[in-house]
């Protein structure tokens, strides 16, 4: 079974939402305008790294990275519901 991606809300810290619509977090990011600090897209360097306050999410790609167990990877990770993440 397959779970949807799409339409989960993203919340950050500052109390502004948005519903996921990309492929990744990092893409519905851009696409509503928060700047946030990447590198590789993939997994491979950790400078998009950032706290998951709550929600669970799915790594697209096996990152490389080394994170914290409170933090993920936006350029490679979707959101299995809706999140909070502290930017």
């Amino acid at each position: 079974m397959t779970i949807p991606t799409k339409g989960r809300i993203i919340t950050l810290s500052d109390g502004s939402a948005f519903s996921s619509s990309k492929d990744t977090i990092l893409e519905d990011l851009e696409e509503n305008n928060v700047t946030l600090e990447y590198h590789c897209r993939e997994g491979f360097c950790g400078a998009c790294r950032c706290k998951l306050i709550s929600g669970e999410v799915d790594y697209t790609l096996d990152p490389l990275a080394f994170i914290d167990d409170d933090e993920i990877l936006p350029c490679c990770t979707i959101p299995l519901t809706d999140i909070i993440l502290d930017i």
